[in-house]
């Protein structure tokens, strides 16, 4: 059995509310989109080298449940998306410091 109602598809972007206007990339020419990168002095150049790139595999997570204080979890918060992100990035840097070897001071 064949269906024959039509389906629409939405881009992410429509479906969350896009301000994107539609209308003028459709009437825009190429030549005025390289006018405006070259008026804009945050363009960034397109030509990048990708030769030297290196593939960087983030480290596998682990969900777990853990207890923090309170207020230590709403400072985290209160610096916006992804504190739990910054909570590793914290964690982490305590780890490598306690697996780095202590200097001796030398006395006077």
């Amino acid at each position: 059995m064949n269906d024959k109602r039509s389906k629409t598809r939405h881009t992410v972007s429509e479906q969350r509310g896009s301000r994107t206007d539609r209308d003028y990339l459709d009437r825009v020419t190429d030549d005025e989109i390289a006018e405006a990168v070259a008026r804009d002095p945050d363009a960034v150049p397109v030509g990048l080298d990708w030769s030297d790139a290196v593939l960087v595999v983030p480290p596998k997570k682990q969900a777990i449940s853990i207890r923090v204080d309170e207020d230590v979890l709403d400072y985290f918060k209160q610096q916006g998306a992804g504190y739990q992100r910054r909570i590793n990035a914290v964690l982490r840097s305590y780890m490598r410091q306690m697996r780095t070897p202590k200097k001796r001071r030398k006395r006077a």
